[in-house]
This record gives C-alpha cells, sequence and structure tokens, in this order.
C-alpha cells in the first residue's frame, strides 16, 4: 500500500504557497486559565472555501495530467470537500463535478455551486455515494477525487500541522477532528517528523464513532449513515490509507457528544470571536468540556472549519 509519507506534505506544502491561505494561530487567556495550558488555535475556518479542505483539494488537482484536467473530475462531499474542489478547479480551469447529499447545509450547496461545480443531490438511505460516483465516473470518463482516502489528499492536509508547529515550534498535545480521517493522518505524519514527542489525539463525535472503535479494537468497523450535528463527520468508515496511517501514528481516540459540540461552538463564538461549525468544534470540545486534561502542557487545537448554516444552528441555540 502506497502510504503518504514526510516528504510528500512538503511537496504539497510548496504547491500550495500562493494559493492557500497561511491561516492564523489564536491564543485565548481565557482558554489559558479555564485549562491551566498553553493553548493554540490553529484557526482553517480563515482557509479558503472556509475549511481546511481546499488543501488536499487543490494538491491533488494540481498534479492531474492535461487530459486528466480536460476530463473533468468528480466527487462525493456533504459540503467542504465539495467547495474546496469546487473551487480548486475553478483557479486550475477544471470543470468539477459534486455528488451531494440531499440533507447537506444549503450553504454548502450554494457555496458549490458559486464556485462554478455541477452537483448531483442523492438520498443517503437509498444509496452509497461511492457506488454512485463509479458509476457516473464510468460514463463520463472522469477522475475521482475522494475527500479523504487519496495519497494528495493526505498530504495536503497535512500541511495544517505543518504550519502550525512552523509557528509554535513544539507542542506536547495536538488535537485534531476526524471524519474520514485525511486531516488527522496528514497532521499526524507532520507531527511525528516535527515533534516526535506531542501526544497525536484525534476526536469524534460520540454519534459516530466508528474510527475510535476502529482504533481500540484495530479492526474497521462501520456505522451506516451515523446521525450528528457535526456533518463532516457522518462518514461511515475510515478509508484504506487512513485507517493504517491513524493506527501507525496516533497516540489516543476520543468522543464528545453533541451537547459537548453546541457549548463549545457556542463559547468559541461568544468568547473567541471565531465561526466554527460543529465539526471545526470537536478537537476544541475535548479540551474546553474536561475530555482531554494536561494542565502545564502545550497544546494544539485544530479548528478545522467555518461553514455555518445560520439557519439550521439557530435551531440548536
Amino acid at each position: 500500500m502506497n502510504l503518504p509519507v514526510f516528504a510528500d506534505i512538503q511537496k504539497a506544502k510548496q504547491r500550495l504557497q500562493g494559493y492557500a491561505y497561511q491561516t492564523p494561530v489564536v491564543i485565548s487567556r481565557t482558554v489559558n486559565q479555564l485549562t491551566g495550558a498553553e493553548v493554540f488555535f490553529k484557526c482553517e475556518n480563515f482557509q479558503r472555501t472556509g475549511s481546511f479542505k481546499f488543501r488536499g483539494a487543490f494538491n491533488a488537482l494540481s498534479q492531474l495530467s492535461d487530459q486528466q484536467k480536460s476530463r473533468g473530475v468528480l466527487t462525493f462531499s456533504s459540503g467542504n470537500h465539495a467547495q474546496a474542489i469546487a473551487r480548486s478547479g475553478q483557479i486550475l480551469d477544471i470543470p468539477t463535478t459534486i455528488i451531494m447529499p440531499s440533507d447537506a447545509p444549503v450553504v454548502k450547496q450554494s457555496a458549490t455551486q458559486g464556485y462554478g461545480a455541477e452537483i448531483i443531490l442523492y438520498e443517503r438511505s437509498e444509496i452509497a455515494r461511492e457506488v454512485l460516483c463509479q458509476q457516473i465516473a464510468t460514463e463520463r470518463d472522469c477522475t475521482i477525487i475522494p475527500p479523504y482516502d487519496h495519497r494528495d489528499i493526505i498530504a495536503g492536509q497535512g500541511t495544517t500541522a505543518f504550519e502550525l508547529l512552523e509557528k509554535v515550534k513544539t507542542l506536547d498535545i495536538l488535537l485534531v477532528c476526524c471524519g474520514g480521517g485525511g486531516l488527522l493522518s496528514g497532521c499526524a505524519i507532520a507531527t511525528r517528523q516535527l515533534a516526535p514527542n506531542c501526544k497525536i489525539i484525534g476526536v469524534e463525535p460520540a454519534n459516530a464513532d466508528d474510527a475510535t472503535r476502529s482504533f481500540q479494537t484495530k479492526t474497521l468497523q462501520k456505522i451506516e449513515n451515523p446521525q450528528t450535528i457535526a456533518d463532516g463527520a457522518r462518514t461511515s468508515y475510515l478509508g484504506k490509507l487512513t485507517f493504517p496511517l491513524i493506527l501507525q501514528n496516533v497516540d489516543e481516540m476520543v468522543t464528545v457528544s453533541e451537547e459537548d459540540i453546541i457549548k463549545t461552538m457556542f463559547f468559541v463564538w461568544e468568547r473567541m470571536k471565531l465561526v466554527v461549525e460543529p465539526t471545526g468544534a470537536l478537537a476544541a470540545a475535548a479540551l474546553l468540556q474536561g475530555i482531554v486534561k494536561a494542565p502545564g502542557s502545550r497544546i494544539g487545537v485544530v479548528i478545522s472549519g467555518g461553514n455555518v448554516d445560520l439557519k439550521q444552528i439557530s435551531q440548536l441555540f
């Protein structure tokens, strides 16, 4: 199996220069007082298209051959990867088609369309997105760029931790959300190289804990259509690349409740003045709700995105 390595992340970082934003690292005195730790938030909610996903999408699309670019690319996504592929395709002049669940946040559907992509909606309960994607790719003879289980996607996402560690130099703990595991895998590879003694912790919703159970049992676990407000973590299982990478490089997996996610979103919006989506709040929730306690430590927290559907979120509050 051709797993990505740190050199792939280094090359991705070079490709992204001038295209991806070097997102800010934010500190909060309030958070430091509450946790007794020194906490550094890597704010990918300020990334292009509102999430870390732009990193992997652009890295993958920029390496396609001219022939592949002309035929276009296809992917499946509930929103953030969709927007990232659409915007990357727009920049690189590559036609993009996105398969999205009909219940994907309207704000993410609108943004994806705004970046020039064709959207094909499907019902989660009627067909697996991977199956539909393969059918359409065969019909159209286009290239599939999946959301997380792809060498170039993982390498691109790993630049998130690379940038964070360049800025803060050293960390004792790094907290990263986990859906399909692309961000967690990539960040873990980078962190193992740049801060080998740092403890890497993945964070999932308790309602979608397939990765946590896979990590604990060392056997791939699946959850069909998990129900969580963290729509970016509603993946059913880890990938063929992300599962072994997480087993190799991640130290611990923890879960947070739906209530933990909502409380953390509210806190980050109100006290830190940062717009964060439910999935983007997962890593922060593990720390702010006391699931991970490490007074006296230097802790990195990846805020993965800020694409919020305000109509949907207002119901939660």
